[in-house]
């Protein structure tokens, strides 16, 4: 046999090693070791999705013409016979395997984690985070445009090393099994994981549970953080905030920017916050349900991608069939709908108001890009209250919560611009 240099023992070890990762994490004698992962769900969990999807009882429909009432019925039945009979699964899974994944243990939890790295050289290095009810696939289209921006109109001088990590209970990273994994002790296992991988200077970036994260990393501020990006800031003043939770009528010194704000929010007080509420008291009761039901997950899930892409009330004019289910597939193999809702539980407050998210302590540069399918479009004049160490604001055309799933390549223009100052 021809002599390789890699002996018997290094080869049974490195498929060992294949084998613990294609379904869970490796265990390692060095806690701070970063293994490879390969995505592998067992055909019978994605049978019994399939059986389960086939037994569904429906509700009754709805009594309105219009998506008060939640997400109608036509559209989730229609959504779920293609679940149920011709979406593919394997085809998410080969996606995430194509590219690089790993897994390494922060703080006693295993974190899931897509790195890919720049073909350019000095690129900047650039942690991504999701939000709820997102996932890794929400940055997927955006990797090679931020990676290698030449093929995208961009120069080599704008590149970017991506690191996309799944927050602790969401997708592939493991459970938290006690209390206390809130958006303060998640952007400290980011800077960990970005010292861990190497990297000595870093950005990070996030819409949803991912800016708060980004907010909290910037109060943090670890040595080698040079910045943060968001696409839903936490902008809203004090006296504003009060008003909204109180009741009332907009303040009346509100410029026209300002009084939309303060009506989009209005409506999500009075009329779109129930999900969150459940979360946030109630997460394990909710659970049952969206453990038990994959139908009941969907449409969950659906009527807040309805709501918040930029489609004027349906996900499938911003994101296709597909994406759709491929995330909301994530939650439901990996039995995740409960941990993901505990992050709510963990911090109830409320993620829009600039005061209780403390965004003057923040001490690093600040970049918001605003798009206009937002939950509420934070107004400049409020960014400039909220985040005194803003330097980039702009208000862009198109895409909505989920930026870079819906429009990649405008979200990767806006992370290479609001960055640039900032490169070293």
């Amino acid at each position: 046999m021809k002599h390789t240099g890699i002996s018997l023992k290094q080869t049974i070890a490195t498929a060992l090693l294949v084998l613990s990762t294609a379904t869970g994490f490796a265990q390692s004698a060095d806690n701070t070791a970063i293994r490879p992962f390969h995505a592998s769900i067992p055909e019978e969990q994605v049978q019994d999705l399939r059986h389960r999807i086939g037994i569904t009882r429906w509700p009754a429909k709805e009594t309105v013409a219009d998506q008060s009432q939640g997400v109608k019925l036509a559209q989730i039945q229609d959504l779920v016979k293609y679940w149920g009979t011709s979406y593919d699964w394997r085809k998410a899974e080969n996606r995430l395997n194509a590219l690089p994944q790993f897994v390494t243990k922060i703080d006693g939890l295993d974190i899931h984690f897509i790195h890919v790295r720049s073909p350019h050289k000095n690129a900047m290095p650039l942690i991504i985070t999701h939000g709820w009810p997102g996932s890794v696939f929400e940055a997927l289209k955006a990797i090679e445009p931020l990676t290698d921006p030449t093929k995208y109109g961009g120069k080599a001088e704008d590149a970017f090393d991506v690191v996309i990590p799944s927050m602790p209970g969401y997708g592939f990273s493991e459970r938290p099994a006690t209390t206390g994994w809130g958006p303060e002790k998640i952007g400290a296992a980011w800077d960990v994981l970005m010292k861990r991988l190497g990297y000595h200077h870093y950005v990070a970036q996030g819409g949803d549970w991912g800016a708060v994260i980004a907010d909290a990393m910037g109060r943090q501020a670890p040595e080698g953080l040079l910045g943060i990006h968001v696409n839903m800031p936490a902008t809203v003043p004090a006296e504003v905030a009060k008003v909204l939770k109180e009741g009332g009528p907009a303040p009346a010194n509100l410029s026209a920017k300002e009084k939309a704000a303060f009506e989009s929010l209005n409506r999500l007080y009075t009329k779109g916050g129930g999900y969150a509420g459940m979360m946030v008291t109630r997460p394990q009761t909710l659970g049952y349900s969206l453990t038990d039901s994959p139908v009941g997950l969907a449409a969950f899930f659906l009527d807040k991608m309805n709501e918040w892409t930029y489609s004027g009330g349906n996900a499938e004019k911003s994101l296709t069939r597909d994406e759709i289910l491929d995330d909301i597939t994530l939650y439901w193999l990996t039995n995740t709908a409960v941990s993901g809702a505990q992050l709510y539980w963990e911090n109830n407050n409320n993620n829009f108001n600039a005061a209780e998210q403390r965004t003057a302590e923040i001490k690093v540069p600040v970049a918001i890009t605003v798009f206009p399918g937002e939950i509420y479009q934070a107004p400049k004049t409020w960014a400039e209250r909220a985040y005194p160490k803003l330097v980039y604001f702009n208000e862009v055309k198109k895409g909505g919560h989920f930026a870079s799933w819906e429009e990649p390549q405008l979200y990767s223009e806006e992370l290479r611009a609001a960055f640039k100052s900032l490169r070293k």
